[in-house]
């Protein structure tokens, strides 16, 4: 397993390829005898840029800005009152202290500085030139390409978080740059991963897996550049000729030296975004959208591809997905169920399972009135429950808090689903972090090829989706066109991928991110003021959501639960809980015999008569809504946690951080931060 992993984590301790200093501007390069040795085979070469995954790993994604992705958007909260962590997810990124993502910003131009020197002395080969000229994917061409795409994922990282930023200056000494127009180096990155993307392996081909840059991962990535320079995104207006010759349509006010606007020649752009998105779906190689599920105790494709994360394998879904290895002699942080698992209140070693923080909640809005009946990903996605610590279920709580209070959770990541769970230490279980999967490339494709007027063929990719969700074609859409079909594409994404980082970028390149802020915070309000006067709020799909739920511990020869239809079965419903049998682990702590919750009153009101009878049968009163209004601070918490920085449609969304301070004062006045973010 992870093969990848092996070489990086030596690779970073020992190679001496090039000494990088305080700043990212400055590097050294290594003597002409260190670049021989470095390049004397692929396989040299590839311990190499080995490094700049594991920097990517550690230094880039694991930077603030990423770890934000998915807790800002009409889905996804962050959990805690009056934390700074999320400031950027809430848009008010004015308020952070300027060097707040500065980790993440110098690691990103460290990690692409060395995929570019990589890419560089491979491009001096005779032997890479000779397998240029053949045309045909080797060894030597592959290494090219993957640097080269390592360099544009940096980059595009770079614009999505920062905006307009220094380009072209990796491997030299500098002492005058300035911005580079985001536009540009979306056209520069595009041109070069066209160059390169042909003589790439496919997935599957080479020895190249899910965990390494691919022709299929390089293909997508070219049609989301695409599809990000054509979209809505917030522009400055403060620097005079940036953005060059490229003209805008705004939408809004201009606020902050910014406006929000998107080219007026985007569909030039979602036509190439159209051509590679086809492409990486014809290049998938060994990749596929799961469809089947062959588990003898399951039978959902959609979950399926998330345990294979639990199970540590890389997913047949997936495009790209950064390795990890759990606690042993090597390891590496395992961040991401820890910050975006189902929560448990375990301790940081030698629990049942050990603490997850789960700092992505998900708005009740979402959760109770956006999903389909009969959906498989709602269980999949979204949990009420999470774990004690001590081998028991626990219902989560609306006060704000982490672990098993702040809110309801995604259930993607879970480590309950290892087998066995790692409990020896919390982040150290070594799942994956995820980056892209196919799911995500077919309904990009589908938002495309909406946009550009080919609705029969964008319905058939949002069907795809949709057909395994329900695994039937009962739920197929049909017959839209226009603004009416871009909504449903854009509501799949949110349906399919919450909780993945997606739904903060599809509703800033939509441009609807104001007027969708906007929307969620009302829904939010009238829920509460729903529970105020009458102790529940129906939603238009027939969910309620009541101040009180009726639950209970019982026991279950299979404390872990799976696909379940019948919400008669409260032991079982909502489906994709309960908990690993900890009993099998000697090393762990487990109380108690009956380890499962039973829920009645989820989405239905309980009246005075059903409530009794369910005491009766041993059932207790529990908070649920009631939670959310008890408190003056938790009704403030939930108003301030949920996108509290837009504050009219006309807002223009300010989701970018400040570029960091060693930056701009070395720049000679030519990097300025700009949408209100601090200078100093």
């Amino acid at each position: 397993m992870k093969k990848l992993i092996n070489y990086i984590l030596p690779v970073t301790l020992c190679i001496a390829f090039t000494q990088c200093k305080k700043s990212w501007l400055d590097t050294t390069s290594p003597s002409n005898v260190d670049d021989a040795f470095v390049t004397s085979t692929p396989s040299e070469t590839f311990k190499t840029l080995s490094w700049c995954y594991a920097n990517y790993r550690q230094n880039c994604v694991m930077g603030t800005y990423r770890w934000n992705d998915p807790i800002g958007s009409d889905a996804e909260m962050y959990p805690e009152d009056g934390s700074s962590n999320n400031l950027n997810a809430i848009l008010r990124s004015d308020l952070l202290p300027i060097n707040s993502a500065s980790g993440g910003f110098n690691g990103l131009y460290s990690t692409l500085a060395r995929a570019v020197k990589v890419a560089g002395l491979i491009k001096a080969k005779a032997a890479y030139q000779t397998d240029v000229a053949d045309g045909k994917p080797t060894d030597w061409t592959h290494l090219y390409g993957e640097a080269m795409t390592i360099k544009a994922l940096c980059y595009f990282d770079l614009i999505k978080h920062f905006g307009d930023v220094p380009y072209g200056y990796e491997n030299t000494t500098v002492t005058d740059y300035s911005l580079s127009s985001r536009f540009d180096i979306y056209d520069s990155l595009i041109a070069d991963l066209k160059n390169v993307e042909s003589l790439m392996y496919k997935i599957g081909e080479g020895g190249i897996n899910a965990e390494r840059m691919s022709r299929t991962f390089c293909d997508a990535l070219i049609g989301e550049l695409a599809l990000f320079s054509g979209g809505y995104q917030t522009i400055r207006t403060d620097v005079d000729g940036l953005y060059g010759s490229v003209t805008f349509t705004k939408k809004g006010a201009e606020q902050f030296g910014c406006v929000y606007a998107r080219r007026t020649d985007y569909l030039d752009y979602y036509k190439i975004a159209d051509q590679y998105l086809q492409a990486a779906i014809d290049n998938k190689g060994a990749a596929n959208l799961i469809t089947t599920d062959g588990r003898p105790n399951a039978s959902n494709p959609f979950q399926r591809h998330f345990q294979y994360f639990a199970d540590l394998q890389t997913s047949p879904e997936s495009l790209f997905q950064l390795g990890n290895i759990k606690g042993g002699v090597q390891v590496t942080t395992s961040e991401y169920p820890y910050a975006f698992g189902r929560p448990s209140d375990g301790g940081s070693a030698n629990a049942a399972p050990t603490k997850t923080f789960g700092a992505l909640r998900i708005i009740p809005s979402f959760y109770y009135g956006e999903f389909e009946n009969g959906d498989k990903r709602r269980d999949a996605s979204v949990t009420v429950t999470g774990s004690n610590g001590d081998g028991n279920e626990k219902i989560l709580s609306f006060t704000p808090g982490n672990k098993s209070t702040g809110g309801i959770a995604i259930n993607k990541w879970d480590e309950n689903r290892m087998n066995p769970p790692y409990t020896a230490a919390q982040r150290n279980s070594g799942m994956d972090w995820p980056i892209l999967r196919m799911a995500d490339v077919i309904l990009l494709s589908a938002e495309v090829k909406a946009e550009l007027g080919q609705s029969a063929a964008a319905i058939t990719l949002v069907n795809q989706i949709r057909q395994r969700a329900f695994g039937n074609t009962n739920h197929n859409i049909s017959g839209l066109t226009g603004d009416a079909l871009k909504e449903a594409v854009l509501q799949e994404r949110k349906l399919e991928l919450v909780g993945e980082g997606t739904r903060r970028w599809d509703l800033i390149r939509s441009g609807k991110f104001p007027e969708k802020a906007m929307a969620v915070r009302q829904d939010m309000a009238t829920l509460i003021n729903d529970l105020k006067t009458q102790g529940f709020h129906k939603f238009p799909n027939g969910n309620q959501i009541s101040t009180y739920i009726y639950t209970k511990m019982i026991a279950l020869a299979n404390p872990l639960t799976y696909d379940v239809t019948d919400s008669t079965r409260p032991e079982l419903y909502p489906g994709w809980r309960g908990q690993f049998n900890f009993s099998t682990i000697s090393s762990v702590t487990v109380k108690g015999t009956a380890h499962n919750l039973a829920i009645q009153g989820l989405f239905t009101n309980i009246d005075a008569t059903t409530a009794a009878t369910l005491v009766s049968q041993g059932y207790v009163k529990t908070n649920w809504g009631i939670n959310l209004i008890s408190a003056p601070a938790t009704i403030a918490a939930y108003d301030r946690n949920i996108l509290s920085g837009i504050t009219s449609p006309n807002d223009p969304p300010r989701y970018y951080w400040p570029i960091p301070t060693e930056t701009i004062s070395n720049s000679k006045g030519k990097v300025t931060n700009g949408y209100g973010l601090p200078q100093s």
